[in-house]
């Protein structure tokens, strides 16, 4: 399964330390094995996934989409405004 990540993952991916990004990375590995980890979103967040994991005792939310050959990487953050923030980007 190929890995696409959209600007504002890539954008926000780049603010994380290099150990922080090695975890991230690993997360999305957990993601590639099993696309059913995250939580299905409803309404307006119809067909996003969002998997909630910690690093260095900060939870992160990563949403995504699958697809048969690929995984759409949406964004990565904390908690705080992040369901607005998704939902802003992808209007």
């Amino acid at each position: 399964m190929k890995v696409i990540a959209s600007p504002q993952f890539q954008k926000k991916f780049k603010k994380f330390r290099e150990n922080e990004q090695k975890d991230i990375e690993s997360e999305i590995k957990k993601i590639l094995n099993d696309p059913s980890l995250g939580e299905a979103k409803k309404q307006d967040l119809q067909g996003i996934l969002v998997y909630k994991f910690k690093v260095k005792k900060q939870q992160l939310l990563l949403s995504y989409k699958t697809s048969d050959e690929a995984l759409f990487l949406i964004t990565i953050g904390s908690h705080e405004n992040y369901y607005r923030d998704l939902k802003n980007y992808l209007k």
